[in-house]
């Protein structure tokens, strides 16, 4: 009996697993470095939280985005 590979769905699944994931991947580096800095920076000026609280929100648009690519390549 012979296998039947379906490419036509492994690889859109497979390239919407990447959209995601490595958008994951990206926005975590991202977001460990800003709040490494953003916590010695509120130990010197406590007065800077709520600019370091929205420098840490702006990576997660790259997961947003990585979802919305991921969905447009799954609903083709």
């Amino acid at each position: 009996m012979e296998q039947v590979i379906l490419w036509d769905k492994i690889l859109p699944a497979f390239a919407a697993a990447l959209a995601i994931g490595l958008c994951a991947l990206a926005t975590g580096l991202a977001q460990s470095r800003i709040g490494a800095a953003g916590a010695g920076t509120l130990a010197e000026k406590p007065e800077l939280a709520g600019t370091i609280i929205i420098l840490l929100a702006i990576p997660e648009t790259m997961v947003i985005l990585g979802f919305v690519v991921a969905a447009m390549i799954l609903l083709q």
